[in-house]
């Protein structure tokens, strides 16, 4: 047997040089380099084997943050419908668990990740080293233990090759669209640098199909049945519609038979803000159009989602007494939500399938149906035209800026946003014309995701102009990915919403019956409040500026669209920054979320809102 005598650390580079996907007969590398930091956990294993066997295939990027190195992963898997990647390398310590909070995110959003952290010495006999967690429980546990619930797959090497079944399992989990999410192997510093003798065969070229799964012949019959005694029925499209490219198989299914089809976050895009079936989001966030449509609806085929409390409105949506549910998923896990009959397969196939099945047995939806169909789309219609121009003074509304950077946006161009009370206006109002030209993280409604997922987005796909949309609470969080947005020559354009604190969770507050207790920035008053009148002078443009972004002030709507155009015609980086209204909020519309209220109160405020939660639990369904 021929061999390579490598590092364990040189060897995993080498291998994952080597991994490809294929789909539908195109084949591409599903590691497109690492994004790391470096410690004395990694440096001198993964750190010397990617500077020796890393520059004619796996290149090395620079971040500034572990966690956002994760997101920019997952933004760009995200971005690529899941057929590539990055892996992320830290060292043990605070640069691994840095990393926790992306890897949620991604296992959350079915996206695939590759995290390498570093970890303690395998030969124990050195311990406790420099960032190591004492366990007095266990001499086999460190820090990186925290990301096993969080981990699709999680392992970590004591011997140099264990590596030999560890990474192809690794693989095997991040290029199965049913299984997929953050996958963690954790890599003790001393192995790193052991070396063995690794088969050659281990470093061939290895490609990973991704089959496109049909439907059980048997289940997908029962399901055409379900639909042809429908008279009300609706799609919920998913993440999973975009991920397998299956919109113009939607968009077919919907013009053969007239059902309308909703959207999710992240299966925003999968049919054009105009087609004539398309009645928009759903939900907690949802439009005028769709909510009361899933109210009525007495089928509803929910096709690549997992049914997150916003989509069904808290387990409110969906009130007619005879609805059930149909689950076209890759997943099993996710297909069987709602006690939906299980239809397991691929999206675009699936869709295709009950396409065939419904036209050959001529249905469509009902004449009347349709009417209203076409009613409430008209009606949505307008009320985005009123927000979008609402002309509020003196300052700029959310919904406004929204409609101007919306407008302005070509449909090759990608808009991205996350957490907070922006991407809900977002999902209601913005006007998609393509899968990818709305990116939203809002599975784990993860702040500080929006800069670093715009460089996964930008590196995806260079030729596109991406567009951030944050408030300025989830900019403190992270705007420090600006500078890798700089060194790596990937210009993206950020419209900074300042509203002068956490503007989403003070309007939940007051919802709740409280007075947005915690969430202004100002000052601290001599009594020990944060409720003094001055808000904090925090100059975000000039925050940008040090970073080294192109900085653009806007106040109104002209200097907004002026902006934007001098940004899309930078060669760098910009940020424009601007003012908006803290209290213009878009309306909700007939939907509710369970965010529970005090029970007991002296606060008459807080006495209210927990007499119209007790009312609106009321409609809470068990779905069996």
């Amino acid at each position: 047997m021929k061999t390579r005598r490598l590092t364990m650390a040189q060897a995993v580079v080498e291998f994952l040089k080597h991994q490809y996907v294929e789909r539908d007969g195109q084949e591409g590398r599903f590691i497109q380099g690492m994004f790391g930091i470096f410690g004395h956990g990694c440096v001198a294993g993964m750190g010397q084997a990617l500077e020796e066997y890393g520059p004619d295939g796996m290149t090395y990027y620079q971040t500034r943050n572990e966690q956002a190195m994760v997101h920019i992963a997952t933004a760009f898997a995200k971005q690529s419908n899941r057929l590539r990647t990055f892996a992320c390398l830290t060292s043990i310590g605070p640069g691994a668990t840095n990393m926790i909070t992306g890897a949620a995110a991604a296992t959350v959003n079915r996206i695939p990740v590759l995290l390498l952290p570093g970890d303690i010495f395998a030969k124990r006999m050195v311990a406790p080293v420099l960032q190591q967690l004492e366990c007095p429980h266990s001499q086999d546990a460190s820090v990186n233990d925290c990301f096993r619930p969080v981990s699709r797959y999680w392992d970590r090497i004591y011997r140099p090759e264990q590596i030999i079944t560890a990474l192809p399992e690794a693989m095997r989990v991040l290029t199965n669209p049913a299984e997929t999410g953050a996958v963690t192997v954790a890599l003790p510093q001393d192995v790193q640098a052991e070396a063995f003798d690794y088969p050659v065969e281990f470093f061939e070229k290895r490609i990973w199909g991704i089959p496109r799964v049909p439907p059980d012949e048997e289940t997908l019959q029962r399901a055409v049945d379900w639909i042809r005694q429908s008279k009300r029925p609706l799609i919920i499209a998913g993440g999973g519609v975009i991920y397998s490219e299956a919109s113009e198989a939607l968009a077919g299914l919907c013009e053969a038979t007239g059902i309308p089809s909703s959207e999710t976050q992240a299966g925003k895009g999968a049919l054009p803000f105009d087609h004539a079936c398309n009645v928009g989001a759903l939900g907690v966030t949802g439009t005028s159009a769709a909510n009361p449509i899933a109210r009525q609806a007495d089928l509803v085929i929910c096709v690549g989602t997992r049914l997150s409390d916003f989509t069904t409105a808290s387990k409110t949506q969906f009130q007619n007494p005879d609805v059930r549910f149909i689950g076209l998923n890759v997943s099993s896990f996710d297909a069987v939500k709602h006690s939906a009959l299980p239809l397991v397969a691929d999206a675009r196939v699936g869709l295709s399938k009950l396409t065939d099945a419904l036209t050959q047995a001529g249905y469509g939806v009902p004449t009347d149906y349709k009417q209203q169909i076409a009613e409430l789309r008209e009606v949505w219609d307008r009320e985005v035209d009123r927000l979008f121009n609402l002309n509020a003074k003196p300052v700029i509304s959310q919904g406004e800026v929204i409609g101007i950077v919306n407008g302005f946006m070509t449909d090759n161009d990608t808009v991205i946003c996350a957490a907070g009370g922006l991407p809900g206006d977002m999902h209601k109002l913005w006007r998609t014309r393509s899968p990818k030209g709305y990116h939203m993280e809002y599975g784990y409604s993860t702040m500080g995701y929006e800069i670093a997922g715009a460089v996964g987005i930008k590196m995806a796909d260079p030729n596109r102009d991406v567009y951030v949309l944050v408030g300025d609470g989830s900019y403190l969080m992270m705007n420090h990915e600006i500078v890798t947005s700089v060194q790596e020559r990937q210009k993206i354009i950020i419209v900074l919403l300042d509203n002068h604190g956490f503007a989403c969770i003070r309007g939940l507050a007051a919802s709740s019956g409280s007075h947005g207790f915690g969430n202004d920035f100002r000052y601290r008053s001599e009594a020990g409040t944060l409720d003094t009148d001055a808000f904090l002078p925090i100059d975000f443009a000039a925050n940008a500026a040090s970073l080294g972004a192109n900085v653009i002030r806007a106040t109104d709507r002209e200097s907004l669209t002026a902006a934007l155009a001098e940004a899309k015609a930078a060669d760098k980086t910009t940020v424009i920054t601007l003012d908006v209204a803290r209290d213009e909020y878009v309306p909700g519309y007939e939907s509710w979320w369970d965010v529970p209220v005090a029970e007991v109160s002296e606060m008459a405020s807080v006495q209210q809102a927990r007499a119209d939660y007790e009312e609106k639990v009321k409609a809470m369904r068990y779905f069996l």
